[in-house]
């Protein structure tokens, strides 16, 4: 009996969690030009700024797994305490473009998911969170 609720406990919190995702609305960007900068090291990514902190808010509520299909892989990906993890995105040049490995100071956004993949969190800053 026991096994049964919690099965049906996991079920339901899957149904609740992909009910719970929305759909951003990103018209205002150009997904293909964004994808194609991996890393900002183009510097296309750049001009794109003021409209992505204009769009900080559609992002957030997002799942991890429709942020790979919209904004592409992430350039770096950081897991943190409690099951988070924080998706990077570069938006020029830096020391990462000629070694992955390399920190870099670059100007970045980093999306920051719960333990549940939806996104909590969009801030900016120059480097990684």
């Amino acid at each position: 009996m026991k096994k049964i609720i919690s099965e049906f406990i996991g079920i339901f919190l899957l149904i609740s969690t992909l009910a719970c995702t929305k759909q951003p609305n990103l018209a205002e960007l150009d997904l293909e030009t964004w994808k194609s900068d991996r890393g900002g090291c183009q510097g296309k990514r750049l001009a794109m700024l003021e409209k992505v902190k204009s769009l900080k808010e559609e992002i957030r509520g997002v799942s991890a797994n429709d942020m790979d299909d919209y904004l592409g892989k992430p350039d770096l990906q950081q897991l943190a305490d409690r099951n988070q993890k924080y998706y990077i995105y570069f938006f020029e040049p830096g020391t990462h473009c000629q070694n992955k490995t390399q920190k870099s100071s670059a100007l970045s956004m980093s999306i920051r998911f719960s333990a549940m993949g939806i996104a909590t969190e969009v801030t900016f800053q120059h480097g990684t969170p």
